[in-house]
């Protein structure tokens, strides 16, 4: 697809095939991707409906009848374009694990309990200033099975669309001092260190609330069609 942007040169984009992050040997394209020039379905539709978003869409602390387990946190950031302009009015989708690690999933099976008041998903609508927030619980480690004693450092995924369905990026956003860093094969796939700096969130004391949460801040800054190194190519 016209979406997909040649990477030559650029370290701070993980290769297709990262050996060490094992399933992407039979995922990863075989033949040199193909660019396809762009036609109206790439640059004006399927659309999201904005009025679908509300504000408790954003809270993934209030999605039930009571109070998740773990460590409540509030997430924020500014979208800004390769110049630093504010991105507005985009569609931000989050999903993560709970406090114990697990993702609502069938295919999630480790032994960590399920949080009867967390899903782990949510999402946000960028303001005219790019910002976005969020409240919700700070994910745990979880194991993946990629290698022996293999563990995820907690993140959240991010989803961020441009102005259709069709134009799409992802990333994954971490958490300062993780121990997990340098035995993590997706993390260590972006071979720039300082590339993966930018995909540690920074505490913020500002966004932090008084006996309420702690409060993280995450920018995203979009290049052209691309993302910065902050797009993570690979899907866990």
């Amino acid at each position: 697809m016209s979406l997909i942007f040649p990477r030559n040169g650029l370290k701070a984009h993980p290769l297709n095939n990262s050996p060490e992050y094992k399933s992407t040997l039979k995922r990863a394209p075989s033949q040199p991707l193909i660019l396809l020039p762009h036609t109206l379905s790439e640059t004006s539709g399927p659309v999201f409906g904005h009025v679908a978003v509300t504000e408790s869409d954003s809270d993934l602390t209030r999605q039930h009848a009571g109070e998740p387990l773990g460590e409540r946190i509030i997430v924020s950031g500014r979208v800004l374009d390769e110049n630093g302009r504010p991105v507005p009015h985009t569609l931000i989708e989050i999903w993560q694990a709970n406090a114990g690690g697990r993702y609502v999933h069938v295919k999630d099976q480790h032994p960590a309990p399920l949080d009867p008041n967390f899903t782990g998903a949510g999402r946000a609508l960028t303001d005219a200033e790019g910002r976005y927030r969020f409240v919700t619980i700070k994910p745990g480690a979880y194991p993946w099975r990629n290698h022996h004693n293999a563990w995820r450092p907690a993140h959240i995924h991010f989803s961020l669309f441009g102005p259709s369905f069709l134009s799409r990026v992802i990333t994954q956003m971490y958490f300062p001092g993780d121990p997990l860093f340098p035995f993590d094969p997706i993390f260590q796939s972006i071979t720039d260190a300082k590339a993966r700096e930018r995909l540690v969130s920074r505490f913020d004391l500002a966004t932090t609330e008084p006996e309420w949460a702690l409060g993280y801040q995450f920018d995203i800054v979009l290049r052209g069609r691309e993302a910065t190194p902050t797009e993570e190519p690979h899907e866990h």
